[in-house]
């Protein structure tokens, strides 16, 4: 793609979504940050699901770490990996109070510091809770950025960096959202829904289906 094919390509899912957010219910940082944890190798909507359940009971730091290893599980053993998740943010939790007076960082190092925060988990929190432009990478947006022409890139950082440089700044803010979205309900990993893209036309997928399947 060229500088004004990607300017259309945003602009497209901008106008479909003016307003993209993340899918994971949460009302603070620390939530968030919560939930994100939890949504590794897991659905938004099973962890949506789970915090449902616990967030009303415990939603910050002290009062996860007063549930204890068995009474986090308790709440989220519906989520694949539940254990080792519980044990991360337990020990997030006691950081947290130690370290940064109970608050969620808003700086990189600092997230990525916290057991079970990769770049990745660290990007969806500096972006969605604190307003930084930046991209997190996940398989939807890796694909999306190799199959569409966007950003190709050999590993997830490569991708990242790519759209970062390419992004018009007017949609950096948004393009994770709106790249996320489109990979999971529209560029899909097996079948592309590609008759129903507003992003067709300027994609250079080269094995477009642009006739749904019988009975769609």
């Amino acid at each position: 793609m060229n500088k004004q094919t990607r300017h259309t390509f945003y602009a497209r899912l901008a106008e479909l979504d003016p307003n993209p957010t993340t899918e994971l219910n949460y009302t603070t940082p620390f939530e968030l940050l919560t939930a994100v944890l939890l949504s590794a190798q897991a659905t938004d909507v099973g962890v949506n699901k789970a915090t449902k359940i616990l967030f009303p009971v415990a939603n910050t730091p002290a009062g996860i770490l007063a549930l204890g290893q068995e009474g986090l599980e308790s709440y989220i053993n519906t989520i694949g990996l539940y254990r080792s998740k519980a044990k991360h943010l337990l020990e997030t939790c006691r950081i947290l109070i130690e370290q940064h007076g109970g608050d969620v960082p808003r700086d990189r190092e600092s997230l990525e510091a916290l057991p079970g925060v990769g770049r990745k988990t660290a990007n969806v929190v500096l972006n969605t809770a604190f307003g930084v432009p930046t991209i997190a990478v996940d398989t939807h947006i890796f694909r999306l950025g190799n199959r569409t022409g966007l950003a190709p890139g050999k590993d997830v950082r490569a991708v990242e960096d790519k759209l970062l440089k390419v992004t018009p700044k007017e949609f950096l803010l948004n393009a994770h959202h709106w790249l996320i979205l489109h990979g999971r309900y529209i560029c899909k990993a097996r079948k592309p829904e590609c008759w129903r893209c507003v992003v067709n036309d300027v994609c250079d997928y080269r094995s477009k289906t642009m006739m749904p399947p019988p009975g769609r």
